[in-house]
């Protein structure tokens, strides 16, 4: 998936407020910039990172610019959230996702309950399914985690899954890795046990766990394939 055409590099000056970043431009000028990503940005957020900004098309926001990715140790980190399900939805309508057979038609943000949306429902040559998107930035010691931040609404998400499986329709949790050197994925038990001790009881129910990796560059964000679970993650 293509970035917003209108571009530039900067330097991460801080992160603030969760949805604020300061930065500083190539001509020394600094600019307050939209950051769209609840988490805790947990290793992406390092004063002096290397970054790339987007500048929105829509004259009546606030801030005009968005922080798409930051650079970690040669790195690109994907960190705009509010575009994982953009590229999620390219890779389903382009069949790289194929985990419940072929993709007839793609549906999103999908009411399940009264107080609940899941990101999306496919029609396969096998049925329908449910799947959750979630965006993972987070890797340490080469291995890729989820949530990078306490997550009640993660959590309730994976309820929702477990309901719809009991109802006899298919569900995924889907991870989308937004760096490269992730080389497999787990839970990430040392910030939320509570996300990942419901992780392991839905999968062991029988809702997939999916986890894809993105190529991250500073023009385009593209999933490629996909990631294994950590030895014993689950």
């Amino acid at each position: 998936m293509l970035l917003p055409r209108t571009r530039q590099p900067g330097i991460l000056i801080k992160r603030y407020k969760r949805f604020l970043a300061d930065i500083t431009l190539s001509d020394g000028s600094k600019l307050t910039v939209h950051c769209p990503n609840s988490g805790s940005m947990r290793g992406c957020a390092v004063p002096g990172s290397r970054v790339i900004l987007s500048k929105s098309e829509n004259k009546n926001r606030k801030y005009a610019w968005t922080l798409e990715m930051v650079e970690n140790n040669g790195v690109w980190i994907g960190v705009n959230t509010a575009m994982t399900n953009h590229i999620v939805r390219e890779a389903l309508e382009n069949g790289l996702i194929d985990d419940f057979g072929k993709i007839t038609s793609v549906q999103a943000e999908v009411k399940v309950s009264e107080k609940s949306r899941l990101d999306f429902l496919i029609q396969t040559e096998n049925g329908p399914a449910y799947i959750e998107v979630k965006n993972c930035s987070l890797v340490e010691d080469k291995t890729a985690m989820f949530p990078d931040a306490v997550t009640a609404r993660g959590t309730k998400h994976l309820l929702e899954l477990e309901h719809l499986l009991k109802n006899g329709v298919r569900a995924a949790v889907l991870f989308c890795v937004q760096r490269a050197d992730g080389d497999c994925f787990r839970p990430a038990l040392e910030i939320d046990p509570l996300y990942a001790k419901t992780l392991s009881e839905v999968q062991q129910k029988g809702v997939k766990v999916l986890v894809y990796r993105a190529n991250v560059q500073p023009e385009s964000v593209t999933l490629t394939g996909k990631i294994s679970l950590c030895r014993d993650a689950l």
